[in-house]
């Protein structure tokens, strides 16, 4: 399997994105568990909320990761939406601090690929996102940027409306896949 991680600020088409790619494929997306905790539990979270969002992200992929071998032809993508860098930057930007944890899994896991979603997709309201405004998203992309070149998987900056993405995105898929 192949796992191709989607990240970016919020508002920039990831769930989208993965939910496209895991069709045009023929494969599966791991969503983002934050999403289903937030609605759940509601927005006022806490910075050990966010550990907890952590740890459900990684079991939520490990789930789907676990019996992929056997529904999929062998080196099909996994695309997952949001992984510890993720969580990474939201601890860091929300709370000035990082759990350990969090720290010590995003050195142990790997993956094949990243798409970073940029913010030039016009912010959407929704009930969980934050952010609307320029100045944040801008600096939340250039963390995540400032992440990706300082990380040794690949990594294709994703951006452009949304059809512009998903032939981006399928054309690193396909090139990756093919190497």
């Amino acid at each position: 399997m192949k796992k191709i991680v989607i990240i970016g600020p919020e508002s920039t088409g990831k769930s989208t994105l993965c939910q496209q790619l895991a069709d045009h494929f023929g494969t599966d997306w791991v969503p983002e568990y934050a999403r289903e905790y937030l609605l759940e539990h509601g927005t006022d979270y806490s910075y050990e909320d966010l550990l907890t969002i952590a740890k459900g992200q990684v079991a939520l992929e490990e789930k789907y990761a676990s019996g992929f071998s056997t529904r999929f032809p062998p080196g099909s993508p996994l695309f997952i939406d949001t992984d510890l860098y993720v969580m990474k930057v939201w601890c860091e930007f929300v709370f000035g601090k990082c759990h350990q944890w969090i720290l010590d899994n995003i050195v142990t896991r790997r993956y094949d690929l990243y798409l970073l979603c940029n913010i030039d997709l016009p912010w959407v309201k929704d009930e969980l996102r934050e952010y609307p405004d320029l100045l944040s998203r801008q600096k939340l992309y250039h963390i995540y940027k400032d992440i990706m070149q300082n990380q040794s998987a690949p990594w294709v900056d994703i951006s452009g409306n949304y059809e512009e993405r998903f032939q981006r995105a399928q054309s690193a898929v396909k090139n990756l896949l093919a190497g």
